[in-house]
């Protein structure tokens, strides 16, 4: 029987294949020195999806507004699920472009 994968597992695999990626601060991750997620507790990820791109994310269940500012979504699901951590796997990724794109 395999363990079912928790948040810090699902984020290693993440950090393992993106690239450029740097750890400003504990639980920080930047690209080209622009922060795109963190991880203010054990389980909440906080992700720079852009405004547009925010705004709609912050209408799916287990989201609300950072407090990092309006760009910022604050992803915290009572249950990481499967469909939790597709959620977080895309955002994730698209938080990673962004960040890329604007360093």
């Amino acid at each position: 029987m395999t363990a079912e994968p928790n948040l810090g597992d699902v984020l290693a695999a993440l950090l393992d294949e993106t690239d450029d990626i740097s750890t400003p601060t504990d639980r920080e991750y930047a690209r080209d020195g622009l922060v795109f997620a963190a991880r203010p507790s054990e389980s909440v990820v906080e992700l720079r999806l852009g405004a547009e791109i925010g705004e709609a994310a912050v209408r799916t269940p287990d989201t609300s507004p950072s407090t990092r500012g309006p760009e910022w979504v604050r992803f915290g699901p009572a249950d990481w699920d499967e469909h939790a951590f597709d959620r977080l796997e895309a955002w994730f990724r698209v938080a990673w472009r962004l960040a890329g794109s604007r360093g």
